[in-house]
């Protein structure tokens, strides 16, 4: 299963810095738990301030429950460590099935 993840921050200091640190971080923690990272994207409409990635579960899992323990683990804190979680303003969730013509299915 896959899952749209699109961040909103406060600004576009605070974007670049979540893009380039503590994102990046996120990938092998969640690797760890059997997420894949298929690509972190910033949004370029003007001001929104958007962070977008697309993941991948492993086959079974439910993604409320992975979320819920890799926000609970040292590995998150230390991901997110010189980081004021305050400057997100919104996560958006959406979960997808690929097609059976996507190249992703």
């Amino acid at each position: 299963m896959y899952q749209l993840r699109i961040y909103t921050l406060r600004t576009a200091e605070v974007l670049r810095d979540y893009a380039t640190v503590h994102w990046p971080r996120h990938i092998p923690s969640l690797r760890a738990l059997g997420v894949t990272t298929h690509g972190i994207w910033t949004d370029h409409d003007g001001g929104a301030h958007r962070l977008v990635a697309l993941i991948a579960y492993p086959d079974g899992a439910e993604p409320g429950e992975v979320a819920a323990a890799y926000m609970a683990s040292p590995e998150f804190a230390a991901d997110m460590q010189g980081f004021d979680v305050s400057n997100i303003l919104n996560v958006e969730e959406l979960l997808l099935d690929p097609t059976a013509a996507s190249p992703l299915s």
